[in-house]
């Protein structure tokens, strides 16, 4: 996971531009290469995406795109690019609520929420936009968990998106996500259960300060 330090313009806002990586290792990768990539650029305000992009690669599934927000006019703008090349083969408009998240900045909208006001396994309720869809996405606040990390232990905020039924994941909250219980709320984890294994997404570094 890695936040640029510089304020990048996007639909003439300011934002910063987050990436995140999932790679397979040892056995598995053997098997089922997988090389994942997925970004957004971060409304600094806002607090919710102004681009998100995805480069997919899991074993032979492929896919990538881009997607613009134009939250004022409810849209979003899907750009789909050919796998090899990153050329624009089509363009696609979307109708959206305003404000939606995408899976990246939905992450990080979550650093602003009073978790304390929650009970174990409550509910509550993120505005989301992914694969053509958009979703009122459940998320389950499953609790605090000791974690271990890089860069530390943490006492952190789990969570776990309750999932639309679809070909990718396992089992019961297949996606975790872990963030540290203080006032930085550090993403610190995010675990997926898939049907051909699991992908960890574990903080490597964190700078105090930085964005």
């Amino acid at each position: 996971m890695a936040i640029s330090d510089d304020i990048h313009i996007m639909n003439g806002r300011p934002c910063y531009k987050v990436d995140v990586k999932g790679n397979s290792t040892g056995l598995f990768d053997m098997i089922t290469r997988v090389r994942d990539n997925w970004g957004t650029y971060l409304d600094t305000q806002a607090i919710v995406s102004q681009r998100f992009y995805q480069s997919i690669a899991e074993g032979r599934y492929r896919k990538k795109e881009i997607i613009d927000f134009d939250h004022q006019n409810k849209k979003a703008i899907v750009h789909r690019l050919d796998d090899h090349t990153g050329e624009l083969i089509k363009k696609v408009d979307f109708e959206i609520p305003k404000y939606v998240q995408d899976i990246v900045s939905g992450y990080y909208y979550l650093r602003t929420f009073d978790f304390d006001t929650l009970d174990a396994n409550e509910i509550f309720q993120l505005k989301g936009f992914y694969d053509d869809t958009t979703y009122h996405l459940n998320v389950q606040y499953l609790g605090t968990k000791k974690l271990k990390t890089k860069v530390g232990e943490y006492e952190s905020i789990v969570i776990s998106p309750i999932m639309p039924k679809n070909s990718f994941f396992s089992g019961k909250n297949p996606v975790k996500g872990y963030i540290s219980n203080d006032e930085k709320k550090i993403p610190l984890k995010v675990k997926a259960e898939l049907l051909i294994g699991s992908i960890e997404i574990d903080i490597t570094e964190y700078r105090s300060g930085g964005k």
